[in-house]
């Protein structure tokens, strides 16, 4: 690590998390070499995860969801997007070792950090601060993620990849520091945020796990957040509305209108927000519009692609309140990652930048729903 991030890290004024019980050390496995304890991360709890009977540890959607979900939705949720760790533990070194189940680490516009790589944050009076990302060298990777760290416990969270899957998943403090569950979240922030969408929402094509849009509004409002961004396939299909339905969710966020055609909005919007409606009859639903591509102010077809799809989704939007849906909020897309057209890798994915802005338009569209509301 670069000597003026170890001294960052130093700096940080000192946290005194609560915390739940600590791992049983017997559970760990010590290298000799290293004097390395390596734990596996389950024994820690998995956050962002919707379903607990997943065909795989790592997996988005449960097992049966493979007879009823498109095989591309199905594939897409063996990817670990979103999924995270919270931990404790007083170790001022702390390393990590994963194994992805795909060995290509990285994609033409998005850098395998991203794409295969794990992003560590600590907890500080200030909030969450970042620490230091696992760089993701073959389909398994050691790595020291932070070294130099302040003393005293602290509060951990551990993203996992964004566009690949994993096997395994492993944390590793040196040999006898404790190492802790984090305490519950407080009741009144336990239910998760929860995303449906494209590519966009699954984090493409962002540096690290942690600058996808979602997980920084997870920080900045300190809740769970449940990541269903399947890239190219989030369509509005009517099995993942039942499936939505089972969560019990602070809200629903729908982004789904760059991967459906302006026909599609208006065949597909209303039924879908209708069925999950039908399951959860008091959540909020948020309706996203798609952002506007970076090069629209150029590109004609751009804009009117944008144009015509948003048109669809407000007119569906209006009949569902005008019907009686009084829990429906829309977010309009025109200033999701800025207007200045740098926001974005290819026109459509965002930059970390892009994340960021829209983020910060995410957040002022939710805070009001996540708002404690009078009894």
């Amino acid at each position: 690590m670069p000597r003026l991030a170890v001294l960052a890290l130093l700096a940080l004024p000192a946290v005194l998390p609560a915390s739940g019980p600590v791992i049983d050390p017997a559970t760990g496995k010590v290298d000799p070499a290293t004097g390395v304890r390596w734990y596996d991360v389950r024994a820690l709890g998995l956050e962002g995860q919707g379903w607990a009977d997943t065909k795989a540890p790592f997996d988005r959607l449960p097992a049966r969801a493979e007879k009823t979900a498109r095989p591309a939705v199905w594939g897409l949720s063996r990817h670990s997007t979103g999924l995270c760790v919270r931990f404790v533990t007083a170790a001022t070194t702390v390393h990590a070792r994963w194994t992805v189940t795909n060995k290509n680490l990285a994609m033409p516009h998005m850098p395998a950090t991203g794409v295969s790589g794990l992003d560590l944050y600590v907890r500080t009076p200030a909030g969450w601060r970042w620490v230091a990302n696992g760089r993701p060298a073959a389909e398994t990777t050691t790595a020291q993620l932070a070294t130099g760290l302040e003393p005293g416990e602290k509060e951990f969270l551990l993203y996992l990849p964004l566009y690949n899957g994993v096997s395994a998943v492993e944390v590793g403090v040196p040999d006898g520091t404790a190492l802790k569950t984090a305490e519950p979240r407080p009741a009144d922030r336990r239910a998760p945020l929860v995303f449906y969408g494209t590519s966009i929402t699954q984090g493409g094509c962002a540096s690290r796990p942690g600058m996808v849009h979602t997980a920084i509004l997870g920080r900045r409002f300190d809740r769970p957040v449940v990541n269903l961004g399947f890239s190219g396939s989030g369509t509005l299909d009517p099995d993942i509305a039942a499936l939505l339905g089972e969560l019990d969710a602070a809200v629903f966020v729908l982004d789904c209108l760059p991967n459906l055609t302006p026909p599609q909005v208006a065949e597909r919007t209303a039924p879908f927000v209708k069925a999950l409606r039908a399951a959860k009859p008091t959540t909020p639903i948020l309706l996203v519009e798609d952002r506007t591509y970076a090069n629209a102010a150029v590109l004609p077809a751009a804009a009117k692609r944008n144009a015509d799809s948003r048109a669809a989704y407000r007119k569906a939007f209006d009949a569902l309140v005008a019907a009686g849906d009084r829990n429906l909020h829309y977010l309009r897309g025109d200033a999701l990652i800025g207007d200045d057209g740098e926001g974005t890798v290819d026109g459509s994915h965002p930059t970390d930048l892009g994340f960021l802005r829209q983020a910060d338009a995410f957040a002022a569209a939710l805070r009001p729903l996540l708002a404690p509301r009078p009894r």
